[in-house]
């Protein structure tokens, strides 16, 4: 099986209070409290301001006007102080390097990942 993994960012275009289109890559999401929190960082295709960029995150709440999903910046300094160190803390998992994660795999002398294949069997058996 030869699928491509589909790796498009998930990109929202916010508009600020002055009328200004931006666009965000969604890094992460998550429920507090009931409510629905957004990390999203701007999105730059440019390679030299990917590695110029600060690394900005902005917090944003998941609202709804009717029908349409709004999304609001959060006021409440306490509030945005404990969204951030969650976020933190779940990307902080997501990358952390843990060594014991490895796998291995003795007695083996054949992988086929092409086909998705791996002899585990001691070819001296």
């Amino acid at each position: 099986m030869n699928e491509e993994m589909d790796m498009q960012p998930d990109l929202y275009t916010l508009v600020d209070e002055e009328g200004k289109e931006q666009m965000f890559e969604l890094l992460d999401s998550l429920e507090y409290e009931g409510d629905t929190y957004y990390a999203l960082t701007p999105y730059l295709k440019d390679a030299e301001a990917i590695l110029a960029d600060d690394g900005e995150v902005v917090i944003l709440k998941s609202t709804y006007e009717g029908d349409e999903e709004v999304l609001v910046s959060v006021d409440d300094d306490d509030l945005f102080d404990k969204l951030g160190d969650l976020f933190m803390e779940r990307f902080a998992e997501l990358f952390e390097d843990d060594d014991d994660d490895e796998i291995e795999i003795e007695g083996s002398d054949r992988v086929d990942l092409e086909n998705g294949e791996v002899d585990l069997t001691n070819p001296d058996d």
